[in-house]
């Protein structure tokens, strides 16, 4: 079977550039908006793309008065989406540090039933003392527990998942039996963190459960892909490390008895677009002069975990920033400054102009054809299975990667150019999972 990409449209509020809500033409409202993504998920859908999706966290994101911070609940956004569509898969974020497993796994077994198996999720274990706050705690998990507690709520989900066989419903109305409850099975789960005695009130869809997906770039949340994750969600500036990356990851899910084309890896790409480089530099840098740079200072401090006071906008980074992190938090964005800083030399400000279309991800600036060359020559040398599509400014870069790249690379016969399935995991290439009877404890 031929090898072809995946893409994903990954949809945030105005687009990802943090100044792209102050364009003329852009709502600073579309982030709850819910016509806004129908138009966006029916858009990524003509273009055959595999799936859309949505990053989320539980907490106001900040700072607030740098770009628009109201966002809509995520599985219930792709809800609304999931009637208004066909084949297009759709992807959700969920933390597994503040919620249980029996809420979870039936809220995305409903999206999976309704959307007649599209649904996939994005599995985060949220570091940061803002969010447990708001959760009655007084601080987050330390990170061994919170991948203790993640691999645990995944294992439960499972069983939830697991308990209804395929056969199960028999819809018998002569017999008066609707279901054979010798084929629905208790998850029975006695562990550390999860005790779950019931099955899961929501049958199993036409792709058996939803797709896992994982984000995590930590040594913790590697291993983590290669046990649990059937794609992975990460950012990478230069070929070399993404294929670094990639051969890593694939590794790991041989080590856990898995396929290499079990796990797809997928970068993000930010495309700035024009018919010429001029014009794709010229759209650039309008972006960029929109950024308000003491906002944005203050979010690089964030990320590096450091006083706004010690970052001059016009100096290098201060020497002895690796040092000021513990493992506790969060260091995948705050490596990649590192090396935008300490490898590139570049200066703050600079920094800034460089994170503020994708926080990190890999940004193209060029024309259409130019990406086109891009995407094949990673995906043939094996650094990615594809990419997502974070386009700067919504709709309008969207519109321009679907009508002028995806056309390109289906001339190429990277791309699809039907859908051949109408489930996510049919998308993807992965099988439906076999159900599983685990141990009734861990």
């Amino acid at each position: 079977m031929t090898r072809t990409l995946t893409l994903n449209a990954f949809l945030m509020t105005t687009g990802h550039h943090e100044s792209s809500w102050r364009l003329p033409e852009s709502d600073p409202h579309a982030g709850t908006d819910i016509g806004h993504y129908i138009r966006l998920a029916q858009l990524a859908e003509k273009a055959k793309l595999d799936a859309i999706f949505f990053a989320d966290g539980p907490l106001l994101q900040g700072p607030v008065a740098q770009r628009p911070a109201g966002i809509l609940d995520p599985v219930s956004v792709l809800t609304a989406i999931a009637p208004l569509t066909e084949n297009i898969g759709l992807i959700a974020t969920a933390s597994t540090s503040y919620n249980d497993p029996y809420n979870l796994a039936r809220r995305f077994a409903s999206l999976d039933l309704i959307s007649n198996g599209r649904a996939g999720w994005n599995v985060v274990t949220t570091a940061g003392d803002a969010a447990a706050r708001n959760f009655s705690q007084s601080g987050q998990f330390d990170s061994s527990q919170r991948y203790l507690r993640a691999d645990e709520f995944l294992t439960v989900a499972k069983k939830l998942r697991d308990s209804w066989d395929p056969e199960a419903i028999v819809a018998d109305k002569d017999s008066g039996t609707w279901a054979d409850p010798g084929k629905i099975h208790p998850a029975n789960h006695v562990g550390e963190h999860f005790q779950v005695a019931g099955a899961l009130n929501v049958p199993r869809s036409p792709q058996g459960h939803p797709v896992i997906i994982q984000a995590g770039a930590s040594a913790a949340g590697k291993d983590f892909a290669g046990r649990w994750a059937e794609a992975i969600f990460t950012a990478h500036q230069s070929f070399e490390s993404a294929k670094a990356f990639y051969q890593e990851i694939k590794h790991k899910a041989v080590a856990n008895g898995r396929a290499e084309q079990s796990v797809k890896v997928l970068p993000g790409i930010v495309p700035i677009l024009g018919s010429t480089e001029a014009e794709a530099l010229e759209l650039a840098d309008r972006l960029d002069e929109l950024i308000l740079p003491e906002y944005a200072k203050n979010t690089l401090a964030q990320q590096l975990h450091v006083d706004p006071q010690i970052l001059d906008l016009d100096r290098d980074l201060p020497a002895g920033l690796e040092s000021v992190v513990s493992k506790e938090k969060s260091t995948s964005r705050r490596d990649l400054i590192l090396e935008l800083g300490y490898q590139r030399k570049l200066t703050v400000r600079q920094i800034i102009r460089e994170l503020g279309p994708g926080r990190g991800h890999q940004t193209f600036t060029g024309t259409p054809e130019q990406l086109a060359d891009r995407i094949e020559y990673w995906f043939n040398a094996g650094a990615v299975d594809g990419f997502n599509i974070m386009a700067p400014v919504l709709p309008s870069g969207l519109e321009t990667f679907t009508e002028q790249v995806v056309p390109i690379l289906q001339q190429r016969q990277l791309f699809r150019t039907e859908y051949e399935h109408s489930t996510l995991r049919g998308n993807y290439g992965l099988p439906i999972p076999r159900v599983e009877r685990t141990s009734l404890s861990v």
